[in-house]
């Protein structure tokens, strides 16, 4: 069995996080702040350890700036959501997942209040799935607000240029949120060195934490009394008030948490931390070249992307000619025991701008639990495959 889908959700996990789930479950169970018994003390030191773990991943000076929620979607919704305003402009790519797009797009339709909505422009990118940052800086306008980017394609793994996004955003006095679903614990990520203002990120993905946990970084630039908590309710902290406090993490934070699933997130990131990002990226990239490269000898097989490991995640897309993603994604697994992901991947604007929509693509999704021995097996069964056509 080789297991090929890590760009949805890495598996497996690292032992240590499910020994920290279950020791939560059977050890402490009470709710983080809601108490000053020693177990909800304790369950609340659980959620902190995370809350640092993530902090320092990320080179966040303050972890109370580390918003926890239920998964990067949702952090994406609360920056975009709770800090636009009818009349803002926003800029994105055209490579970038409907959990960017499809909130953009509702607010381009259904403003909070006032008439009209938010302006957006998606800025076009190669076939290949790269962002030219002059074509972001060309598309800047008076009322601009917010550049909003995905620091790689779950689609084609193609790295954007966040840093340089950056330093236009700084430049213009605009902010930056970078959706780094795919790159948080699989490629450095460094708020401060790329000059990000709100950068959304998922456990369950190459974290290695459980589903149900994710969040967003807050910079210091952000204008918090204008972000808008997308919930209300209880927090444990000013209970005597029927107002939502007025101070992060807290005024994001609403209802109790999913202490279970951040014990075991802050577990997923201190294996990422304890092998280092770096190491993790460089067995990443030559598992990714030797697949790349692989799949382009093979004849009636096209890849999709840079073809350069150097420059994308360890994320691959392809098609074998005359035959459906679907089918291929059947054959795969039912065949050869290769577990993928076919079809649009959530993304129809990456899909849009590399020309394959709306059929979609294979895609192969490699973390640093697969090894080159996986590579070869899956190359050798996408072989047979294509000699069949």
């Amino acid at each position: 069995m080789v297991y090929f889908d890590n760009a949805a959700t890495t598996w497996p996990k690292p032992p240590e996080v499910a020994e920290a789930m279950v020791h939560f479950l059977d050890e402490v169970g009470a709710n983080p702040g809601r108490a000053a018994h020693h177990r909800a003390v304790e369950s609340g030191r659980i959620v902190y350890d995370a809350r640092e773990a993530v902090a320092e991943l990320f080179n966040v000076p303050d972890p109370l700036r580390v918003v926890f929620g239920a998964n990067v979607t949702e952090a994406l919704n609360l920056a975009l959501r709770g800090y636009l305003r009818p009349g803002d402009h926003v800029i994105t790519s055209g490579m970038e997942h409907n959990s960017v797009m499809r909130p953009l797009r509702d607010l381009e339709r259904s403003p909070h209040q006032g008439s009209g909505g938010v302006e957006l422009t998606v800025v076009g990118c190669s076939p290949e799935g790269f962002l030219d940052p002059a074509d972001v800086e060309a598309a800047i306008r008076p009322n601009t607000v917010m550049i909003v980017l995905n620091h790689a394609s779950n689609v084609v793994g193609t790295l954007l240029p966040v840093a340089e996004a950056g330093r236009i955003a700084r430049e213009h006095d605009l902010l930056l949120l970078v959706d780094a679903a795919q790159t948080a614990g699989a490629y450095p990520v460094d708020v401060q060195a790329d000059q990000i203002d709100l950068l959304g990120f998922t456990g369950h993905k190459s974290l290695h934490g459980p589903m149900g946990t994710g969040g967003l970084v807050i910079g210091q630039r952000v204008d918090v009394e204008r972000l808008r908590p997308l919930t209300r309710g209880g927090t444990g902290s000013n209970s005597e008030l029927e107002e939502q406090p007025d101070f992060l993490p807290d005024m994001c934070e609403s209802g109790t948490p999913n202490a279970v699933g951040l014990a075991g997130l802050g577990a997923g990131v201190r294996w990422v931390l304890e092998r280092g990002v770096d190491r993790i990226r460089a067995h990443e990239v030559g598992m990714t070249q030797r697949l790349i490269d692989g799949l382009s000898a093979l004849p009636d097989v096209t890849v999709y992307g840079g073809h350069d490991a150097e420059r994308q995640t360890a994320t691959v897309s392809f098609n074998i000619a005359r035959m459906a993603p679907s089918e291929a994604g059947l054959r795969l697994d039912e065949d050869y025991g290769i577990m993928c992901r076919v079809g649009l991947h959530c993304a129809p604007a990456a899909h849009k701008t590399i020309g394959t929509f709306p059929d979609g693509t294979v895609r192969f999704g490699l973390s640093a639990f697969n090894t080159l021995a996986h590579v070869e097996d899956a190359l050798e069964a996408v072989a047979q495959l294509s000699a069949e056509v």
